[in-house]
């Protein structure tokens, strides 16, 4: 499931007309690198929530087929339920099976093929990276391979998988974080994780978007 609901409110003006997921990174939408690294990995079913704009990422991206995937749509149009709330509403698309989660809104060079299964009793599987610059506090700890909410804390990434237990106090419709339900899954050490010491960014403002635009085009 790639998250594409968010209004991108530090992101104004530029997603005052274009959902944050097509902001272009070296002329390709964001979202698009996102569809082209998880065809690479071989997971081709997907999902992509919206609600701002979100006409606009189904004009474009159509039935996915153009690059090699299979998407499906989950609609929030209502606005947007938050990250725990939307993938609770996408629920009946992802099936009874653990499932990836991406934001839109992050550029990352994982190789998600190389993501383990989940282990039997866990219900979440986190991708932490080192603190950037303006998160300096970062969000979880990594001990032994299992995460905790205590110090010292790296950020998570964005991107994780996910069991559909996780979710099932979840309402569809309902806004709901995703932080809080992780946090009591990590009391009962159900999560596990992986630092990513490669490229990551999380495009938040237009300056950062402007910089990652230059840096990837200097490597093309």
């Amino acid at each position: 499931m790639i998250l594409a609901a968010g209004r991108g409110e530090r992101m104004r003006p530029l997603t005052d007309r274009t959902p944050k997921p097509l902001l272009p990174v070296a002329g390709k939408p964001l979202i698009v690198w996102h569809l082209e690294r998880l065809a690479r990995a071989g997971i081709r079913d997907l999902v992509i929530n919206h609600a701002h704009l979100g006409d606009q990422i189904e004009a474009l991206l159509d039935d996915g087929s153009a690059w090699g995937v299979a998407i499906r749509y989950s609609v929030e149009p209502h606005g947007a339920l938050e990250t725990a709330g939307g993938i609770a509403n996408a629920l009946p698309l992802l099936g009874d099976a653990p499932f990836l989660v991406v934001n839109g809104d992050i550029w990352c060079d994982l190789d998600f093929a190389a993501l383990p299964n989940l282990a039997e009793r866990d219900l979440a599987h986190l991708v932490l990276v080192p603190n950037p610059p303006h998160h300096a506090d970062g969000d979880f700890a990594l001990e032994n391979g299992r995460v905790r909410g205590v110090p010292p804390r790296l950020t998570f990434s964005g991107v994780g998988v996910y069991r559909p237990d996780l979710f099932a106090a979840i309402e569809r419709g309902q806004r709901a974080r995703l932080a809080p339900i992780l946090r009591a899954a990590m009391d009962d050490d159900r999560v596990s994780g992986q630092i990513h010491n490669g490229r990551w960014v999380d495009v938040g403002t237009p300056e950062r978007l402007a910089a990652l635009d230059e840096e990837v085009r200097g490597h093309l």
